[in-house]
């Protein structure tokens, strides 16, 4: 069993972090964890009877590589919920090398007769499978769903439960996170970029230093090769599953590696496959700047608006809000100084759900009153820090598997002149975005991954559901991804926030009659 490197050393010692980690493409660390904020100060709030409290019993090593042959031994972890580690290889293409183990969470079907198992991922990358199913399966699954199928959420490889990557302590994570940087240099100059990718090594280097060969292996075609032996284990001849947002691109993956093992699938707030991380970077900022302005309609249409004139002077009045932080040094109760980049993860939190946008009232009121701790609660929110502790390393794991699946190479000038076009396109908070090759150039590990479209030949239909108001995962990647399935069906929700699925009864219906019963819509069908 791989146990990583950092059993002896323990925690990092602080070191100086500068604010790189947001400073360099906001938008692009906002995948897309699916959760609600239903309230913010209590959105990662631990339950009661967490699966990470269970001891688990692994099963036997398998012998031979057969890891698919592996027999899950499920103990009971509260409130009807079953959990159980596995192996998987460290590497797949050495199978009788070193193993870790991935951390399982099932909820048996509710009728007792199940008609298969249900995976479902909740994106990132390094969201919480586990901890999504176990904390939030009413959100994550309807109700017909839950009864018909064995629902399993995962910890991918790298994320929580299972063998995790690890960085720093909190107080590292602070600094990296939410520290003011000591540069002088001009945004875009060489000096800026020298300093951003100096601070993306120092930050890589200590993940490769507590994580070990692990930091190598956590890219996404490893995680789609350890969902197919879990459909293995569980004993589907099929696999079944739900992805959401960045989970989309795990069930695209498996899809072009497995076509004859898709069962049904359904793919909810898309990443195009062949997008580049520039890509990402440009279409999110306007997704993103396309929300806010929504926001910024309705609540000048409303009552209780602290923006005030047309919707044009109220984006502006945002902008200088983002532009005076720096200036204003609020601090927050806490200690820590409010900065533009953590600002503007403040603003990007809510905008995932029309249901959310009241928090920033409350958020632009307190901040042009002079006050942080709404800015950074609603940050802390988006990172799962509570208490000066961080929940979960979704924000390490994050960062280790999108440096593999994004491989580049740094280019000063085709940077400069992204972060020009976002600053021409996106007025408001296009200005903080581009350079996103800076963030993974020091990555101490190089992958491999090509962008590259997927046609998954042979495939069963598979549903793909784009949200045409959806600014983390924009809706022409749901056209794109459709059209490069061969067997792709698209389904339309016309509407604000990120994925669609328990958002619009239609969807609702439609995703659960196709599970269920196997009934595949017309391509085009849409719902509001």
């Amino acid at each position: 069993m791989y146990e990583g490197p950092g059993d002896e050393s323990g925690p990092l010692r602080r070191k100086r972090w500068k604010q790189w980690a947001l400073v360099i493409g906001v938008v692009l660390v906002v995948i897309g964890l699916v959760v609600s904020l239903t309230g913010v100060w209590q959105l990662f709030q631990p339950s009661n009877a967490r699966p990470t409290d269970v001891e688990l019993e692994l099963p036997a090593q398998p012998v031979g590589g057969a890891f698919g042959e592996q027999s899950p031994k499920w103990a009971d972890c509260g409130g009807g919920f079953q959990c159980a580690d596995v192996h998987a290889p460290l590497n797949w293409d050495e199978l009788e090398g070193d193993t870790i183990q991935l951390r399982l969470v099932k909820q048996p079907a509710k009728n007792g007769a199940p008609i298969g198992t249900l995976f479902v991922n909740p994106g990132g990358p390094g969201a919480s499978g586990s901890e999504y199913v176990r904390n939030s399966i009413a959100y994550a699954v309807g109700e017909p769903l839950q009864r018909e199928f064995d629902v399993i959420g995962w910890d991918p490889r790298g994320v929580g439960a299972s063998t995790p990557v690890t960085c720093l302590d909190a107080a590292g994570m602070d600094e990296y996170l939410f520290g003011a940087g000591s540069s002088t240099a001009e945004r875009g100059s060489d000096e800026w970029i020298a300093e951003g990718v100096a601070a993306s090594r120092e930050f890589g280097e200590a993940c490769l230093e507590q994580t070990g060969d692990l930091l190598g292996h956590v890219d996404t075609v490893s995680t789609v090769r350890d969902l197919d032996m879990l459909r293995q284990i569980v004993g589907d001849p099929k696999l079944n599953y739900l992805g959401y947002s960045y989970g989309t691109h795990i069930g695209a993956r498996y899809a072009e590696m497995f076509p004859a093992q898709v069962g049904r699938l359904v793919l909810d707030g898309v990443l195009d496959p062949t997008a580049s991380e520039a890509d990402v970077i440009r279409e999110q900022t306007l997704g993103f700047e396309a929300a806010l302005r929504s926001y910024v309609t309705a609540c000048l249409g409303g009552q209780d608006c602290p923006l005030s004139g047309t919707v044009d002077e109220a984006m502006a009045e945002i902008g200088a809000l983002l532009d005076g932080v720096k200036e204003a040094q609020l601090t927050g109760t806490d200690g820590r100084t409010l900065t533009a980049s953590t600002l503007l993860t403040a603003i990007i939190t809510p905008l995932y759900a029309e249901s959310n946008w009241g928090y920033l009232n409350t958020l632009f009121e307190t901040v042009a009153a002079g006050e942080a701790d709404v800015a950074f609660a609603l940050a802390d929110s988006y990172y799962s820090r509570m208490d000066g502790q961080y929940l979960d390393n979704s924000t390490e794991a994050f960062q280790a598997i999108n440096c593999l699946d994004y491989p580049n190479a740094i280019d000063a000038e085709r940077m400069r002149e992204q972060a020009a076009e976002l600053a021409e396109l996106a007025p408001t908070i296009g200005k903080f975005q581009g350079y996103g090759d800076v963030s993974c150039a020091g990555w101490p590990v190089k992958g491999a991954a090509e962008r590259a479209p997927v046609r998954a030949e042979g495939a069963d239909p598979i549903l793909v559901v784009g949200t045409t108001g959806d600014p983390a995962t924009p809706y022409q990647w749901a056209q794109s991804l459709a059209r490069q399935l061969e067997s792709g069906v698209l389904v339309t929700f016309e509407g604000e926030g990120h994925t669609a699925y328990g958002q619009s009864a239609c969807v609702n219906d439609v995703v659960e009659q196709y599970f269920i019963a196997g009934t595949v819509p017309e391509s085009g069908v849409t719902c509001s």
